[in-house]
């Protein structure tokens, strides 16, 4: 028996089930035509600044929608769904052009315009509210507002006994072995060419539709494209405990950064350019394809809340939207990543190193960029190695794994995700990248924006035609009009001028005491 098997035989039934996960998932709000909606956040949605299920993410038009925490994958598309539903038939009752408005299908966007007229998250007078407001401004004079509307959807997940250095090994494993999950679940390798418009890329046309694309791509958005930064890929941040994983989020969040010290906290006018010069303004500036993850108080920092109380679960952040499914993503998906994690998990995690992360960040752009590449090489420990190789090797690992999960669980899908998943690595075309460059090009004469088009429309017409109960729709118009006077109540109750505020919030003591520090006093 390996160590993985007896690791995975010690594993109760009791604790298998107490698998939780919930779902975050981000859509542009599009015009029937494709181009983006300048419309402000529907109101009927409530508050995007307390609303416990609808928010917005970086614009005002690009809607985050949440679910709970959930003991089963069916539960949690079931709400995922339920939210959908909510949402389209609130923007739908807006009638006019407003209530003509989709949710764009596709992780890379629909029609944008000029960067400055992308609308920035709107909170309220709040202190709290602005502060947003004030990060989202930020982060476009820093990475520009087009990178900022790339949409996906993120996986938070625990397991009951995990503590903070088995949940870093999965960090690692999972970082190590994100290049599998890339390949078969990245749905985003075309693009319009609006999008990159005025800067260098390596996109090939597709055809004469406007549209760029990489043959062999499997996500744009988690390539050089995506969600990337000269400024932090000077952080070379380790995880091989929560003590240096903090010291380096630390050291980005109080480390001046000369280009944004140029943009400056205001400008000559007054107006707020961003919350601070440091190389990151807060911690969710960081971008990773796994964060150590837990539930902050109000107003609290989270590396502040991670270094007091430990992980509590993570956050995958890979997954593009799958145009091709109603809400971005199906059951077969999350369970297969279920597994996928539960093996980070229990197999060997070897401290990562300087060499191993640059390795680590060559894989995944070489996976974005070519992950269908026939005889794609990556690299394992300085060796050359065969993606689909080594994907067969972790998806073989899975199998025990997956047959654990269905013990528990009854049935077999489990073990069905992961043949599915293998049956599809062995069969590129098959993969939802090459799908969605097959539609664009047999059915919608090489244009990426009539492809993601079509699919919004055809998914809103989908979600607004399920039944849908008087009591659902009572539920959801009473949350909205809670938040909205959760919002005014946060509202009434400042009295801090806006820069003390943003002085306080900003300051390292606000950031928490390494551990060993703590120990001393």
């Amino acid at each position: 028996m390996s160590t993985l098997e007896q690791r995975l035989s010690a594993l109760s039934q009791e604790r298998l089930s107490g698998m939780r996960r919930g779902l975050e998932k981000e859509s542009l709000r599009a015009q029937p035509d494709g181009k983006l909606a300048l419309t402000p956040h529907p109101p009927a949605l409530g508050s995007a600044l307390t609303h416990p299920h609808i928010t917005t993410d970086y614009s005002e038009s690009q809607l985050e929608l949440i679910t709970g925490v959930h003991a089963s994958v069916d539960q949690c598309l079931a709400q995922l769904t339920e939210v959908h539903q909510f949402t389209l038939r609130s923007i739908a009752a807006q009638g006019g052009a407003a209530g003509e408005e989709m949710l764009w299908a596709s992780s890379m966007p629909c029609g944008l315009p000029t960067d400055e007229t992308i609308p920035l998250g709107r909170y309220g007078s709040s202190n709290v509210g602005r502060a947003k407001s004030v990060y989202r401004m930020g982060l476009g004079h820093r990475y520009g507002r087009r990178m900022q509307t790339i949409s996906g959807i993120h996986y938070n997940w625990s397991l009951p006994g995990i503590d903070n250095e088995g949940y870093f090994a999965l960090i690692r494993n999972f970082r190590r072995h994100a290049f599998l999950l890339l390949t078969l679940f990245g749905a985003s390798p075309a693009v319009c060419s609006s999008f990159v418009e005025g800067r260098p890329h390596a996109l090939q046309p597709l055809g004469q539709g406007g549209t760029l694309h990489m043959p062999h791509g499997t996500s744009l958005r988690m390539g050089r494209l995506g969600y990337q930064s000269e400024a932090q890929a000077t952080l070379a941040v380790s995880y091989n405990s929560l003590e240096g994983y903090a010291a380096s989020l630390h050291d980005a969040l109080t480390r001046p950064w000369p280009a944004y010290e140029a943009v400056g906290i205001r400008n000559p006018g007054g107006d707020y350019n961003q919350l601070a010069t440091t190389l990151l303004q807060i911690e969710n500036e960081f971008y990773g394809t796994i964060r150590p993850k837990r539930v902050i108080f109000q107003g609290e920092r989270p590396l502040h809340a991670l270094r007091e109380r430990g992980v509590e679960y993570v956050e995958v952040r890979l997954l593009d939207l799958n145009p091709f499914e109603a809400v971005g993503v199906d059951a077969a998906t999350l369970r297969f990543i279920d597994v996928f994690l539960l093996h980070c998990l229990l197999a060997d995690s070897p401290p990562d190193t300087p060499d191993e992360i640059r390795e680590i960040a060559q894989n995944q752009h070489m996976t974005a960029a070519r992950g269908r590449e026939p005889g794609l090489q990556l690299l394992r420990q300085g060796q050359s190695v065969a993606l689909a190789d080594w994907g067969l090797d972790i998806i073989d690992a899975l199998v025990p794994i997956a047959a654990a999960l269905d013990a528990t669980h009854g049935g077999h899908e489990h073990r069905d995700a992961v043949a599915a998943a293998r049956a599809a690595l062995l069969a590129p075309d098959t993969l939802p990248s090459a799908q969605v460059l097959a539609a664009i090009r047999s059915q919608h004469a090489d244009s990426f924006v009539a492809f993601a088009r079509e699919r919004s429309q055809r998914i809103r017409d989908h979600l607004l035609a399920l039944p849908w109960e008087a009591d659902a729709q009572a539920r959801y118009e009473a949350m909205a009009a809670q938040s909205l006077q959760d919002q005014r109540a946060i509202e009434a109750a400042d009295t801090m001028p806006f820069e003390v505020y943003r002085q306080e919030y900003v300051s390292p003591a606000r950031l928490g005491q390494p551990r060993a520090a703590t120990a001393a006093h």
